[in-house]
C-alpha cells in the first residue's frame, strides 16, 4: 500500500482558470494513477449492448473505406449482432457526398440493426446533413476537459457550456435525439465541469421529452479499472457517478474508448459493470492513434458477462477477417485474439501432445465450432512428431478412424526431413506449402489432387453466381420478354458461360436458350419442346431449394468439359416458380 498513489488533485473554481491537473498530467512524466482508497459498488445495468464507430472513429486511423467496403462491413455488423441488436447502433460522418452515399446505401438494406446514426461538430447548420439524411440521432461534440475548453477552443467553461447547450437546444427543436460526446472525460474537472454539464443537459431532456445521451469519451486512453483509484481517470467513478449524480439512466448513457494505455477493452467491461448500457466499438479495434474496443473482443466480453450469446453470430467475426484479408488488403496480425490467422495455434511439441489427447488442454474454447477455426499448430524444430501428426490430422481433415498417430511411418520421414532443414541453418517455420508437399510424397492417398480442388473452386464461384441471379426481381416477375433481357445481359458479362435459361416448375422452357452471338448456330438444337423436369441439374435445385452444380459433363456439341448449375427462382413466399440453368466451361472459368 505504501508504494501507492495518494489523491491530491483539486477542483477549481472558474476564477482559478483552467484546472490542467497538473500532479496527474505532468507533460514531461508519465501520467499518474493517484488512488483515493474509495470504492463505488457494482452498478450493472438491466442489459448491455455494443454500437459501432466503424465509419466514423474507425476510419481516422486507416485509408478510408469505399462505398462498397462499408456496405459489406455493415452488412457484416448486421449479422454478426443478430436480430436482437446487440451490436445497436453504428455511426457515420456525413461530410462528403461519399460518406451520405454509404449512409443511403445501408439506409437501403432496410435492417433494423444496427441503427444508423450521424456524427457532427457543435455548429448549428450541421443539422441540415442530419435532417437531409432523415436520421433521428447523431453524436455532437462537446468537448470536457480544460485541455479543450482552454487550449483549444479558447474559451472559458461557462462559454464552452453555454455554446453546447445552445447547440443541443437546436438538436431538440427539430427532434433530433442529441448524443453529447464528452471528449477527454478523463483529464477533465469532473464536479467543476462535468456533473454541472449533465445535469443541465438532463433536465433539458426531462423538459423536451427527447433522450438526451452522453457518451463518455477517454480520448487519450487514461482511463484505468482499478478498485480505489481516484477521478477523473477511475472508469468504474466516472460512470457510476454520471448516474447516480449526474442523473443519466444507464440506457443513455455510452463508453468510448481508446488504447494509449492498453486498456481499451477492460475498461469498456468496467464501464458496462458499473453502469453504462452501451459500450462503444470498431472493427480490429482501428481507431484514432492506438484504436477502439474492438467489436469482435467486446462480442466474447458480452457474451462471457451475459452467459449466453444472445443471437449473436461468432463465425461471422471469421468471414470478417477474410474480407479484410482479401478485399480491403490488409493483413491481421498473426497473433491478434480471435480473428489473426494463428491465434489458436501453438508451435510448442509438447503442447500438440496434449492436442492429440484433448484439445481443450490448450484451445480457449471449441473455436472450430465458435469461430469456424479449428485449432492449428505451427510446424519448427520443436513441434516433434505429436505437432507434425496434429498438423496432418488437422489439415487434411481426418475423422477420429482415419487419424494419423505420432509414430505414422509418414509422420517420422516428414519429421526427420524438417530436423534436416535446421540443422542446415534454417531459422523460418515451415509453411503450409512446404507441409503439404511432403504430406503429397509420403501421404499420396490423403492429399486432395489439385484438380479436385479446382473443381471445389469453380464449384463454389458458379453456384454463388447463378444463386444471386435467380435472386433478380425481374426473372422472379415472370416476365420472359425481361428475363431474356436480363440473361443476354448476364452472358455478356461472364463469357465463361456457354448457354444459360430458365425452365418453368413443369420442367419446359419458359425463356429461349441465350448464347454468345458467334454460338448462335451450334447450341440451335437446344431450343426444342423438351420436358427437363428428369435432368440432375432440375431435380437438384429443386431437392435442395438453393443453387446446385452438377458433376463434370463433356458436352456433345462442343467436346469440351462442362458443369451446370442451376438455382430454384421462388416468389415473395419462398414457392419455386422455375429454374434457372447455365452450363458452364469448366476450363474458362477455372482460369478466373
Amino acid at each position: 500500500m505504501k508504494w501507492l498513489l495518494q489523491n491530491t488533485a483539486a477542483n477549481n473554481s472558474e476564477a482559478q482558470g483552467p484546472n490542467l491537473l497538473r500532479d496527474i498530467f505532468s507533460y514531461d512524466e508519465v501520467p499518474k494513477i493517484p488512488f483515493d482508497f474509495k470504492d463505488v459498488p457494482l452498478n450493472p445495468p438491466d442489459d448491455i449492448w455494443i454500437t459501432c464507430t466503424t465509419f466514423r472513429d474507425g476510419q481516422q486511423a486507416r485509408p478510408p473505406y469505399t462505398v462498397k467496403q462499408i456496405l459489406d462491413l455493415f452488412t457484416f455488423l448486421h449479422r454478426l449482432g443478430g436480430p436482437n441488436g446487440i451490436i445497436r447502433q453504428c455511426e457515420f460522418f456525413l461530410y462528403s457526398e461519399k460518406d451520405r452515399e454509404a449512409v443511403r446505401k445501408c439506409q437501403e438494406l432496410g435492417f433494423k440493426f444496427p441503427e444508423i446514426t450521424g456524427w457532427i461538430r457543435a455548429v448549428k447548420q450541421d443539422f441540415a446533413l442530419v435532417k437531409e439524411m432523415k436520421l433521428k440521432e447523431t453524436g455532437i461534440l462537446t468537448s470536457a476537459s480544460d485541455y479543450h475548453i482552454y487550449l483549444k477552443l479558447g474559451k472559458d467553461r461557462k462559454q464552452a457550456m453555454e455554446s453546447y447547450l445552445d447547440i443541443v437546444k437546436s438538436a431538440l427543436d427539430i427532434g433530433i435525439i442529441p448524443r453529447c460526446h464528452l471528449e477527454d472525460i478523463t483529464r477533465a474537472d469532473f464536479y467543476g465541469f462535468i456533473i454541472p454539464f449533465v445535469q443541465k443537459l438532463m433536465e433539458l431532456s426531462k423538459e423536451s421529452k427527447i433522450p438526451i445521451k452522453i457518451r463518455a469519451c477517454d480520448t487519450m486512453g487514461y482511463g484505468v479499472p482499478y478498485s480505489g483509484a481516484a477521478l477523473p481517470r477511475s472508469v468504474s467513478k466516472l460512470i457510476y457517478l454520471l448516474t447516480k449524480e449526474g442523473g443519466v439512466p444507464p440506457e443513455r448513457l455510452e463508453w468510448h474508448g481508446h488504447n494509449d494505455f492498453h486498456k481499451v477493452l477492460i475498461n469498456a467491461s468496467t464501464a458496462w459493470l458499473y453502469g453504462c448500457c452501451a459500450a462503444n466499438g470498431t472493427l480490429l479495434g482501428f481507431g484514432e492513434r492506438t484504436g477502439n474496443p474492438p467489436i469482435e473482443g467486446l462480442i466474447f466480453e458480452y457474451i462471457g458477462l451475459m452467459g449466453k450469446a444472445n443471437g449473436i453470430d461468432t463465425t461471422v467475426i471469421t468471414e470478417i477477417a477474410e474480407y479484410f484479408k482479401n478485399e480491403i488488403g490488409y493483413q491481421i496480425p498473426p497473433n491478434y485474439p480471435f480473428a489473426g490467422k494463428e491465434f489458436n495455434t501453438t508451435a510448442a511439441g509438447i503442447h500438440a501432445d496434449g492436442l492429440i489427447k484433448n484439445q481443450e488442454i490448450y484451445n480457449i474454447f471449441d473455436t472450430g465450432k465458435i469461430l469456424n477455426r479449428p485449432m492449428g499448430i505451427t510446424i519448427t524444430d520443436k513441434s516433434g512428431a505429436a505437432g507434425i501428426a496434429f498438423w496432418l490430422n488437422s489439415h487434411l481433415n481426418l475423422s477420429d478412424e482415419q487419424k494419423i498417430p505420432k509414430n505414422h511411418p509418414a509422420v517420422l520421414k516428414i519429421s526427420e526431413w524438417i530436423a534436416n532443414q535446421y540443422s542446415e541453418g534454417r531459422n523460418t517455420s515451415i509453411s503450409t506449402e512446404e507441409m503439404v508437399e511432403q504430406s503429397r510424397a509420403y501421404l499420396p492417398e490423403y492429399i486432395e489432387s489439385d484438380f479436385a480442388k479446382l473443381k471445389k473452386k469453380t464449384g463454389t464461384m458458379a453456384k454463388h453466381l447463378i444463386g444471386d441471379l435467380a435472386e433478380n426481381n425481374d426473372l422472379k416477375s415472370a416476365d420472359y420478354k425481361k428475363s431474356e433481357i436480363i440473361l443476354e445481359e448476364f452472358i455478356k458479362k461472364n463469357p465463361f458461360i456457354q448457354f444459360i435459361y430458365v425452365v418453368g416448375k413443369n420442367g419446359l422452357k419458359i425463356t429461349k436458350t441465350i448464347v454468345h452471338p458467334q454460338d448462335e448456330e451450334l447450341f440451335k438444337p437446344l431450343d426444342t419442346e423438351e420436358n427437363y423436369s428428369d435432368r440432375q441439374w432440375f431435380k437438384g435445385a429443386v431437392k435442395k431449394g438453393s443453387a446446385f452444380v452438377s458433376d463434370f459433363y463433356t458436352s456433345k456439341l462442343t467436346n469440351k468439359l462442362c458443369i451446370t448449375v442451376s438455382a430454384p427462382i421462388k416468389d415473395k413466399n419462398e414457392i419455386i416458380q422455375g429454374i434457372l440453368g447455365a452450363d458452364i466451361k469448366f476450363e474458362d472459368i477455372a482460369k478466373l
